[in-house]
């Protein structure tokens, strides 16, 4: 497919990416090149045009260049593991409250059949429509601006479960009731104190428990001197993976 106006285009430029929209204002300039929509309708995806590659965005190209945020998002980098480690499918019912941006949803959403997502935070939930919307995502979320511990649910409901917020430990009873037997449950937590308290609350109620964190490095692509990238996403949070007992 072809580009057109009103796509949303991923342009590589050296060593640089730009994820924009393609507006009758639209134009990028890069050093001394330039770009501009007359150059982009009608080309398709992996064509370079005046030194600028274009291509089709991925969702870690949206989450990362193109949603907006007001606190730390969960990386691509962990929501993608979680939602491997979650066995998410078209089947998956997913519950998932601490929404956030909605990144995280985002990235459940693509591959779950349901996701019921929880926020109790107003201004959390128009963003994460905003986000959404924005790309034309999420279409199978059903987002409730409520704490989870007021949420009617059903018991033994849900295939699956992420959970991130501050002290998850409060809430976990109510997790475990609303998972069916053997539901996978997963969180994530930026400190080993918040995890250590988690683990005492979910011993009686969850078995096979782990804990582990992704740590992503990127190298640079040149030949002659490869070696890794000056920065590092490094530590994000701790993730917890458990599955419910009966």
């Amino acid at each position: 497919m072809s580009f057109q106006e009103g796509d949303f285009v991923l342009i590589v430029a050296g060593d640089r990416k730009y994820l924009r929209r393609l507006t009758k204002d639209f134009s990028l300039n890069f050093k001394d090149k330039l770009l501009k929509l007359e150059h982009v309708l009608g080309k398709s995806a992996g064509q370079e045009v005046n030194g600028f590659c274009l291509l089709k965005p991925t969702l870690e190209d949206l989450i990362l260049l193109g949603f907006e945020r007001k606190t730390q998002i969960v990386y691509p980098k962990d929501s993608f593991y979680v939602a491997f480690k979650l066995g998410l499918s078209s089947q998956s019912r997913l519950l998932e409250f601490g929404v956030g941006s909605g990144a995280s949803t985002a990235v459940f959403s693509s591959l779950a059949g349901e996701v019921w997502a929880y926020e109790v935070r107003q201004d959390f939930c128009k963003l994460a429509k905003k986000n959404w919307d924005k790309f034309g995502l999420c279409q199978n979320v059903r987002l409730e601006n409520v704490d989870f511990k007021e949420a009617q649910v059903e018991e033994d409901f849900f295939d699956c479960a992420f959970v991130d917020v501050k002290d998850p430990a409060p809430y976990m009873e109510k997790v475990w009731r609303a998972l069916k037997s053997g539901a996978t449950f997963a969180s994530l937590m930026p400190t080993a104190n918040q995890v250590a308290q988690l683990l005492k609350v979910m011993e009686p109620l969850f078995c096979a428990v782990e804990v582990l964190e992704v740590l992503h490095r990127g190298y640079k692509a040149n030949p002659e001197r490869l070696r890794p990238q000056d920065t590092m996403v490094a530590h994000t949070g701790y993730l917890v993976f458990a599955r419910k007992r009966t």
